[in-house]
């Protein structure tokens, strides 16, 4: 009797450790570059055909089925990056990778048939390349659509997320970039509530015509990169500018306005500068998306005197252009920034966005 249940479990044993071995198997790998992956946002294909996810919640979205998939991601840098997982349109949780290996994160579904994956950087161009090396799978299926219209976010860390999200890490510790969470910023959020593509182009500290704590002197702004893919001064990887955004909505002005760490030299904001610079970034938005319409937002974070400035800048920039565009300001109101360091929280993030929401809402019609 003990040799027949001793063989009956041996048989057992071996049963499950061959549909253990057999589940493993079926999982199959797709390269990054198949046709069923649909990205958004700032990316580069990389020489190994990996994907480089370079903006602020630039993003990759895919269809599989199964009870669970394998996710190969990586960081350009050893400080590590951040991105966003969700499934089913619902946020899940905000990794932070520590190394420059290639992590393989399992993920368990909560269907067997179709499940809605979204891989989206929460960090910025700055912390290099979030790199996607695919995914294994039991099966992909057809792309996800894209929506009809696109609005692009031009900024600086507000644009960003920077600063806003410590679930993962509070103030003042870890990098810099542990608090950044793009996916829950108030330019994200909006267009997932008018049902938009939507890109960012944002660097923290940037600004028009000088930075946060730099006169133009050392560190490049806003009219200097825009163009460029990095959103930095290499001039040998351009944008390219194929996607056509509906809207261009920008919000620069707080670190031009700035007064700097309080240790370096600062001069005081040159509005004709900043003025200048201003029109000549629009000139490129519109030598590039010649139908697009453009809104230009005031600060969030500076003081009621230096947003009176500023608004009375952005309508002289407006004025300008005369009926030749169509070109809107929008003025924040009643934000106090909750996050690290003077920056908006999520939460905060959450107020901006439903501000803005009417406003785009006839904007997008």
């Amino acid at each position: 009797m003990k040799l027949q249940v001793t063989s009956a479990l041996i048989i057992l044993s071996f049963f499950l450790v061959s549909c253990e071995n057999y589940f493993k198997q079926e999982l199959i790998i797709y390269d990054p570059l198949g046709a069923n992956f649909v990205y958004d946002g700032r990316m580069d294909t990389l020489a190994n055909k990996s994907i480089g996810l370079i903006g602020s919640a630039s993003s990759v979205k895919f269809h599989v089925s199964g009870d669970s998939l394998v996710l190969k991601i990586q960081s350009e840098y050893a400080h590590g990056n951040n991105f966003a997982l969700i499934i089913n349109n619902e946020f899940q949780k905000r990794y932070l990778i520590r190394d420059s290996l290639i992590n393989r994160y399992t993920i368990h579904l909560p269907s067997k048939g179709k499940n809605k994956i979204g891989i989206y950087k929460t960090s910025e161009a700055a912390t290099g390349n979030l790199i996607f090396h695919g995914i294994e799978a039991k099966s992909m299926l057809v792309p996800p659509e894209k929506y009809k219209k696109t609005i692009e976010f031009i900024g600086n860390s507000i644009t960003c997320g920077a600063q806003s999200d410590t679930s993962e890490m509070p103030c003042g510790e870890g990098y810099y970039h542990d608090q950044h969470n793009a996916y829950l910023a108030y330019g994200p959020r909006l267009a997932r509530a008018l049902k938009v593509n939507f890109l960012i182009s944002a660097v923290s500290g940037i600004g028009i015509y000088r930075n946060w704590n730099d006169e133009n002197m050392l560190e490049p702004n806003m009219l200097q990169v825009y163009e460029n893919l990095y959103l930095d001064l290499d001039h040998g990887k351009p944008f390219g500018f194929k996607v056509k955004p509906d809207i261009v909505s920008i919000c620069l002005g707080t670190n031009d306005m700035s007064g700097g760490n309080g240790i370096k030299e600062r001069k005081e904001f040159n509005r004709d500068k900043f003025i200048k610079n201003y029109i000549l970034l629009i000139d490129k938005i519109y030598a590039h998306y010649p139908k697009c319409k453009v809104v230009l937002l005031n600060s969030p974070m500076i003081s009621p005197e230096k947003k009176e400035v500023l608004f009375a800048s952005l309508e002289t920039v407006k004025e300008h252009f005369g009926d030749s565009h169509q070109i809107d300001i929008f003025n924040f109101e009643g934000i106090q920034p909750n996050g690290c360091i003077g920056h908006p929280s999520i939460e905060d993030h959450d107020k901006m966005a439903e501000q803005l929401l009417p406003f785009f809402k006839n904007l997008i019609k």
